[in-house]
């Protein structure tokens, strides 16, 4: 993991990071998997409101801070949210930070949050770009699905269960 990375619950104030690096994962992850049309309807519309208003109505936001070149950003953040009385997470990583443990403590941060909630399981729909992340994790899929965009279209997606011990 990145030496001097800071984890902790954000607030308000991180929303405008929060969509840099959102946007930041999907486009630098998200091109090996979905051609380049998809990858801009998956990043459209994701504003620093999204996440504030998401705040706002319950949904917990951490966020791993670290360095790249010599400032202080978001290199990820993670979430924990209620759908339909149905626990879910997501997580997300800039591409200069993945593959350094760092979407798995944030994973694990977002894992707190839900048991402390009462949640005994975790339901995800899982971006073809992470589901060896989620699989990896405990994940188990339940079915192939196209997930609707915040564009109107779709991308496929694979929704996938975790039991929490």
């Amino acid at each position: 993991m990145t030496a001097g990375l800071e984890i902790r619950r954000a607030t308000e104030e991180d929303a405008a990071a929060i969509a840099l690096a959102h946007v930041d994962s999907i486009r630098t992850l998200g091109p090996s998997y979905y051609p380049p049309e998809t990858v801009d309807a998956w990043a459209e519309g994701l504003t620093p409101s999204l996440y504030t208003r998401a705040m706002q109505q319950g949904e917990a936001f951490f966020v791993a801070i670290g360095e790249i070149d010599g400032e202080q950003v978001v290199l990820g953040f993670s979430t924990h949210r209620v759908d339909d009385r149905l626990d879910g997470l997501a997580v997300y990583v800039r591409g200069r930070a993945s593959r350094q443990g760092i979407g798995t403590s944030l994973l694990r941060e977002a894992e707190q949050h839900a048991r402390s909630s009462g949640a005994t399981t975790i339901h995800i729909q899982a971006s073809l770009a992470g589901v060896e992340f989620w699989r990896a994790d405990g994940f188990e899929e339940i079915e192939r699905v196209d997930a609707p965009l915040r564009s109107g279209g779709s991308i496929p997606c694979v929704s996938m269960r975790k039991q929490l011990a």
